[in-house]
């Protein structure tokens, strides 16, 4: 079969829309690719370089395969490989690790609800949760702007403390003044402080040296450290958001099913039920709050020259005075 003009970096879907973002990081995300070899996700990778050094171009698939065979290797890729360098990344660290079927957020999350009423407890699933996450901030990070391996261990122990503070601070003081109820969320709390230390800090570089910026025609024209922040706010928002309702509205759910006769006499159910419901959650938040901001993001240049004058007359001198409206840059995940 022979299938013509595959451009395979033209998105199945419409990023510019929310609903068609959610669709491509549904797709992107789905935890079976986790599952696949490395071998099934090189061999992808390499049908995807095959297109683009013969783009446009009718290619030979073979027999028995299909148009479905090429989306499902774009799928692969999109799913396994660094956007910005093309190394295949870390299985921890991918967002579709993160999704409901496998040992990704799912368990972390669960543990961190089912075990918060003691401190020891609340010291363990934050310290396993921050690890996790500074796996995962360091593989969807902009690659374009390396860290050191000083720079990772102090993001990873600063966050760990901001989250180990803030669980431990709110646990201690909404024991003595909040209800039980309202004390199911101190790993919310944790989370949230968190990830607004963990993310910036796993990615200063980008913010001391700025990121690449890029024209619409997708040539690099300059760095911004504005571009930096814009990006990671968002990723920030988006990480506490995609936790937010299965950390918010799951203890609701557990303060009316505790009270049940039938339900406390089986204990032991308790935490395989609220892991179970938190990747219920996960399902569909992973997607969703990936999806409210686009990936590839912009920044109006006139915000540039106001702000960092430098990086703007730097820009200016590499275009040859035809400085763009607006940049893009890669905002990571």
């Amino acid at each position: 079969m022979v299938i013509a003009l595959i451009d395979v970096d033209k998105p199945l879907y419409d990023l510019t829309t929310f609903a068609g973002r959610f669709k491509y990081y549904a797709w992107m995300t789905d935890p079976r690719t986790v599952v696949q070899p490395s071998e099934r996700l090189l061999e992808a990778k390499e049908m995807i370089e095959k297109y683009r050094r013969e783009p446009g171009q009718a290619q030979s698939l073979g027999p028995g395969k299909a148009l479905e065979d090429v989306h499902y290797n774009m799928k692969l890729y999109s799913s396994a490989f660094h956007p910005d360098t093309g190394e295949l990344q870390n299985f921890c660290g991918r967002m579709s690790f993160q999704a409901s079927l496998v040992p990704g957020g799912m368990l972390i999350t669960g543990g961190m609800l089912a075990f918060y009423r003691t401190v020891p407890a609340v010291v363990l699933w934050q310290f396993i949760n921050q690890s996790f996450n500074a796996v995962v901030n360091y593989t969807n990070r902009n690659a374009n702007s390396p860290t050191s391996v000083t720079q990772l261990g102090v993001a990873y122990v600063s966050a760990t403390t901001s989250a180990l503070i803030a669980a431990i601070g709110c646990k201690n003081y909404w024991s003595k003044k909040a209800t039980p109820l309202f004390q199911r969320f101190v790993p919310f709390a944790a989370v949230a402080a968190a990830n607004c230390v963990n993310i910036p800090l796993m990615r200063q570089n980008e913010i001391l040296r700025g990121v690449e910026v890029k024209n619409s025609e997708g040539e690099i024209v300059g760095q911004s450290r504005l571009a930096a922040i814009k990006g990671i706010s968002e990723v920030v928002i988006s990480r506490i958001a995609m936790a937010a309702p299965g950390m918010l509205v799951l203890p609701l759910i557990m303060e009316r099913l505790e009270k049940l006769p039938a339900y406390s006499r089986i204990k032991w159910i308790n935490a395989p039920f609220q892991t179970l419901m938190v990747g219920c959650f996960l399902c569909f938040m992973v997607p969703s709050a990936c999806a409210f901001f686009p990936q590839q993001c912009s920044l109006d240049t006139s915000t540039m020259r106001t702000f960092e004058p430098e990086l703007y007359e730097d820009m200016k001198k590499r275009t040859e005075g035809n400085v763009p409206k607006r940049v893009y840059f890669n905002k990571g995940l």
